[in-house]
């Protein structure tokens, strides 16, 4: 998800100025040539603010630059640190040398790339298969393509079924003016914007405490002419859980309903195959009609890559495809932009052919273990799970305070004083109707070690003291205050976008529901 940034005034600047200390009277200007010499901080640029609102007019030499921009990054959290992604935070070098190479080439010119266009197509074919395409069929005509991420591959996916359906309805002479989507309200939020962007309503199944997922009658209770489809995740952001896709599926079946079901399996699509490959919950389900998934989360890429992949042309209507020549060879394309680097494509292929089925096995199932062992420190440690182990979901875990505890804190106060640590494990407010719920969720991705995970134990267990003590001192309520200050104080909160923070259209607008980092 891009920020919306907001351009400050010139007023503004001015009075952010007025913050800054006077050192009108240092001479800061560099004795003798004005010049990078032979040292970064020797030059004037170090004791120069960066350029921030508007283009400098002169140059900087390039070791400056780099040095200062890299200075400045240095204050980003670390990657292996943040255990609030999904998104993938380690390959191997061989992996990053092939992506470096093509980061000049322009992805969407076949005809220049043609190999790496083919790479696509032979991604697209494996994950198809992987998810048990109906290739059976000598007139199958299964396709796919590759996107900047699951939000692209939702987009593209909702489109098709809107389309389908309003030729079907134009086709029988009804009104085709309200379509609506059924979905579970822990949908992340690319879902509630493929809904607002493309005028579609949202029929929500709304969770319960004790139950996260989407409930499969009460989603095909929701069904009616104007649905163009059911969405069922394969592992929810929140609790990793896996909906019930063929509960939803054969429901659809024994009511004799056409309505097709699109898979989200972002985060679950390169998991489930090989941890639970007993789990029916892709093609071989006949009202799945496209699927799709992250390759920059569990398929073990950088972000950011997506797939999408339809069972049949049936499903994506041939007037959302276009046919071009723009760069000099024929192509079609359903994609929500145009140039993109080839990069990611490349990596996800590397991933693919390099670790084979195999290997991905061996990744899935070690980070299932080190879940696991995760999960049952933090129980014993009195926290009440609200994931399931064994393989059964997504490799998180997530937690909540036990309310017969009684803790003057909650859940928020601990993953800052983790953040104060280095961690990042975010805290959340559950989706609507759930009880107000807040939860704290770690995602095991592959380079969260058994080692790591050991630390951030030791971690946990002591920001939950030190917060017991603060609580024993009756400091508990300064200590909220010191929290929101930091919070308020943050450089970066300087730049955020407040113009639409009243909104009142979203699920976190409507009822306050933290949307899930993914």
């Amino acid at each position: 998800m891009v920020h919306l940034g907001k351009v400050p005034t010139h007023k503004e600047l001015e009075d952010q100025k007025k913050d800054l200390p006077d050192v009108g009277g240092l001479d800061l200007q560099p004795h003798g040539s004005d010049q990078f010499t032979a040292s970064v901080y020797g030059s004037h640029y170090a004791a120069m603010d960066l350029p921030k609102h508007e283009m400098p007019e002169e140059m900087m030499p390039k070791e400056v630059a780099y040095r200062m921009i890299k200075d400045d990054l240095t204050l980003d959290g670390t990657p292996t640190l943040n255990l609030a992604s999904f998104v993938t935070t380690y390959m191997e070098e061989e992996a990053e040398k092939l992506m470096v190479d093509a980061f000049s080439k322009n992805f969407i010119d076949y005809e220049e790339y043609p190999v790496s266009a083919d790479i696509q197509n032979r991604c697209v074919s494996m994950i198809a298969r992987l998810f048990n395409a109906p290739l059976h069929d000598e007139n199958a005509q299964v396709m796919g393509t590759s996107t900047i991420g699951s939000s692209e591959a939702i987009m593209l996916g909702t489109l098709a079924m809107k389309k389908r359906w309003q030729k079907k309805r134009i086709a029988a002479g009804k009104d085709a003016s309200k379509p609506n989507i059924v979905m579970n309200s822990a949908v992340q939020v690319c879902w509630e914007k493929a809904a607002r962007y493309f005028d579609v309503e949202e029929k929500y199944v709304y969770c319960e405490e004790g139950r996260y997922v989407i409930d499969p009658k009460q989603a095909v209770d929701l069904v009616d002419e104007n649905t163009i489809g059911i969405c069922s995740i394969l592992g929810t952001t929140y609790t990793g859980e896996y909906e019930d896709t063929k509960a939803i599926n054969d429901l659809l079946i024994e009511r004799n309903i056409d309505c097709p079901i699109h898979v989200d399996a972002a985060s679950g699509g390169f998991v489930a195959p090989f941890v639970n490959p007993d789990l029916v919950w892709d093609f071989k389900l006949e009202k799945v009609v496209s699927i799709n998934v992250s390759g920059h989360k569990y398929g073990l890429v950088y972000p950011g890559v997506g797939w999408v992949v339809w069972r049949d042309p049936e499903f994506l209507p041939k007037e959302l495809i276009f046919n071009i020549n723009y760069l000099g060879a024929d192509q079609a394309s359903f994609t929500l932009n145009f140039s993109r680097g080839a990069s990611q494509v490349i990596g996800q292929y590397y991933q693919l052919i390099r670790l084979g089925k195999s290997g991905y096995r061996n990744i899935m199932c070690n980070i299932t273990r080190t879940a696991d062992y995760l999960a049952a420190s933090v129980e014993k440690m009195g926290f009440l799970l609200m994931c399931q182990t064994g393989g059964k979901d997504l490799p998180l875990v997530a937690f909540r305070l036990n309310p017969k505890d009684g803790h003057q804190f909650d859940e928020f106060a601990i993953a800052h004083q983790l953040r104060e640590r280095g961690w990042v494990v975010p805290a959340y407010t559950m989706a609507p109707h759930a009880g107000t719920l807040k939860m704290m969720r770690v995602v095991v991705r592959e380079d969260f070690s058994r080692s790591r995970c050991d630390a951030l134990i030791g971690d946990l267990k002591l920001a939950v003291q030190e917060l017991v003590k603060i609580s024993d001192a009756g400091s508990i309520d300064q200590y909220k205050d010191h929290v929101q200050r930091q919070k308020k104080a943050g450089k970066h909160q300087k730049g955020l976008n407040q113009h639409y923070a009243d909104e009142q259209h979203s699920l976190k607008g409507k009822h306050g529901k933290t949307h899930a980092v993914c």
